[in-house]
């Protein structure tokens, strides 16, 4: 992510304060739209598609197309979803998510928001919570299990993404990187004159969701931060009610590489994960998954 104050100087003469109200029409939504979702300002994505797992489109209830990777592993220990930062897109991310599920025994899938890449429609706050719901969904059905027993990760913007999911119908495990308390609290870190949290009209709140969250939780984020700051992902661990630990990546920035650095906690965390329950058909109640 990237909040630079130049930009955001040319438009603050034609804001005031309460802008939030004014949604869609706040004349800071533009500069909004380039700063927290440049890829679907400007979509990039390789001119030839990276030979890495098996390539899905993902409906949304919205009807938006997304464009998403899965790497199946023959005997995994979880199904992960991976929900990447803003910037590249799945042709990059997907190599990660690869390189995941090597490490730890994952079947994941990652996939690019609305608007990124070959993904349909126009990024927004909304919009791509929807989309990591279809994405969840489709996961859990292609692998015979319930959406709560999905192992979620999220970075950065992804990490709120993540964090949303896990207060909306729980997870197995939440894994988070380099992630935020809220995107106003962001920038507010960078440009306070602006009075985020008046004039912001995209929050993704993840301080206030993470409380509806009682599951295990693995987070961790570097010291030498400068773009989201250690402070405000200790802010975010600490709202967090369950089961949790944080890891601080010693001089590691915001895009260090937190797969290298986090490998043995992050498998000790999957491997004291509760197990999946049965989808057999149970008199106490076991869930079924249903064909759809």
């Amino acid at each position: 992510m990237r909040w630079p104050s130049l930009l955001l100087l040319t438009v603050v003469m034609f804001a005031v304060p309460g802008c939030r109200v004014l949604g869609p029409f706040s004349p800071l939504r533009p500069v909004e739209q380039v700063l927290i979702y440049p890829q679907s300002v400007a979509p990039t994505f390789a001119n030839k598609w990276q030979d890495v797992g098996q390539r899905v489109w993902i409906e949304t209830e919205s009807h938006q197309r997304l464009d998403a990777r899965y790497i199946a592993h023959p005997n995994p220990q979880a199904v992960a979803l991976y929900c990447h930062g803003n910037m590249g897109t799945v042709d990059k991310w997907a190599v990660l998510a690869e390189r995941l599920s090597k490490m730890h025994r994952l079947s994941i899938l990652v996939f690019d928001y609305r608007g990124y890449g070959r993904s349909s429609g126009i990024a927004n706050e909304n919009g791509i919570l929807q989309d990591a719901d279809a994405a969840r969904r489709w996961l859990a059905n292609e692998n015979g299990i319930r959406p709560c027993d999905v192992v979620l990760i999220g970075r950065s913007l992804g990490g709120a993404v993540a964090v949303d999911l896990a207060s909306n119908g729980g997870a197995r495990g939440l894994i988070l990187e380099s992630t935020f308390s809220s995107l106003p609290d962001v920038a507010e870190s960078h440009a306070a004159w602006l009075m985020p949290e008046w004039n912001m009209t995209q929050r993704l709140n993840s301080v206030e969701k993470i409380k509806n969250y009682s599951g295990p939780l693995l987070q961790s984020h570097g010291d030498a931060d400068r773009l989201i700051p250690l402070s405000l992902g200790k802010d975010l661990f600490i709202a967090a009610p369950g089961q949790k630990e944080f890891i601080v990546v010693p001089k590691a920035t915001h895009n260090d590489d937190h797969i290298r650095h986090c490998a043995a906690e992050r498998e000790r965390f999957l491997r004291r994960l509760p197990p999946v329950p049965s989808t057999d058909e149970d008199e106490a109640g076991v869930w079924i998954l249903s064909q759809e």
